[in-house]
């Protein structure tokens, strides 16, 4: 794939549709990835708007918010979201009988539990899909690293990587939703993270 990243960038990484639509004609299959965060609906409705089908995948932890779950099953009733969900290869309870509850952060131990409830089934995810294609909500707010992404980059995987979001703020996002009578949650936690502004691995190495 030959592309002029930077002049991609400059003319459609702050118009999400026409990105998604340039995105779209350019490698299959393609995949969106969620976690059911603030403002999710927002990337979902506008690919489905391009590409109904697409498969969404959902690497659910085991612990996310009782919102969260609620949230995800509204959303893709209300979509029609072709949703792939991969899950860690031990459960919520098996990893808390043997390991106990949630690590310190900044320990080994986190480093090993993120690795078990999200690096590992997002790979395994990769390896079974085999997308060319990979759609994202990330925002450059987000976190110091999202700062320096560009809307449209490749990975380390060879993904063609598309953040049609990036530079969108909470009130655009906000006012999409409004818009297009979409739900929202906002009792979300991601135990991989720990607190905002704090990368869990996944983009660091995808």
């Amino acid at each position: 794939m030959n592309l002029d990243l930077a002049a991609i960038n400059a003319e459609w990484g702050q118009n999400p549709e026409q990105l998604i639509a340039f995105a779209l004609k350019q490698a299959k299959p393609a995949l969106c990835t969620t976690n059911f965060r603030p403002f999710e609906a927002v990337l979902l409705h506008m690919l489905c708007q391009q590409q109904p089908d697409i498969q969404v995948l959902w690497i659910d932890s085991g612990y996310n918010t009782e919102a969260t779950y609620r949230f995800a099953d509204e959303l893709t009733q209300k979509l029609k979201l072709n949703l792939i969900t991969y899950l860690p290869k031990r459960s919520r309870a098996h990893r808390e009988a043997i390991e106990g509850e949630l690590p310190a952060l900044n320990t080994p131990a986190h480093a090993a539990f993120t690795e078990e409830v999200k690096l590992e089934p997002f790979a395994r995810a990769l390896r079974e899909i085999s997308p060319k294609l990979w759609f994202t909500a990330l925002r450059a707010s987000d976190t110091a690293l999202r700062a320096k992404m560009q809307p449209l980059s490749v990975n380390p995987d060879g993904l063609l990587k598309v953040a049609p979001l990036l530079y969108w703020s909470s009130k655009d996002l906000h006012e999409y939703l409004v818009k297009h009578d979409l739900p929202n949650n906002l009792d979300y936690f991601d135990p991989t993270k720990g607190e905002e502004n704090r990368e869990c691995g996944l983009h660091i190495n995808h």
